[in-house]
């Protein structure tokens, strides 16, 4: 079983409450991204929320190139994410936005305190990370 695999398998277990293999306690989402195959698969994301959603970026941790899910984000309008609710992992519908400018800006900003991500900005050479919004669909 993959990293991924464990992380998908401990957030459903525990209510959206990921402690192992890593403590990202109830900010994970899980994202659904449809495969230009049609095939689904889950990505679990550190997830930062705002009053207008829920946010991810694609730092694949400092990597010089974006995941290749990226490019399966910028052609979807919808998807369905999975989050921390009051009664344990819930799925919610979404529309899928990429952020630029100020915006984008404002969410990294938010990211920069939380370790390890100002690493990955060192790492990156240069790489503008790109960011998504989930807002209730």
């Amino acid at each position: 079983m993959s990293f991924n695999d464990d992380v998908i398998l401990s957030f459903r277990a525990n209510g959206g409450v990921v402690k192992e293999p890593v403590d990202w306690g109830d900010s994970l989402v899980l994202v659904h991204v449809i495969r230009k195959d049609g095939s689904e698969r889950v990505l679990p994301l550190r997830g930062v929320v705002t009053d207008d959603g829920w946010h991810v970026t694609a730092t694949a941790a400092g990597a010089p190139k974006n995941p290749g899910w990226v490019y399966n984000l910028r052609r979807m309008d919808s998807t369905t994410i999975e989050v921390a609710g009051d009664g344990g992992a819930e799925p919610v519908p979404v529309t899928v936005t990429e952020l630029t400018g100020a915006e984008r800006d404002a969410i990294w900003a938010r990211y920069l305190e939380i370790p390890p991500f100002p690493s990955y900005e060192e790492k990156s050479g240069g790489r503008v990370f790109p960011i998504f919004r989930f807002a209730r669909a």
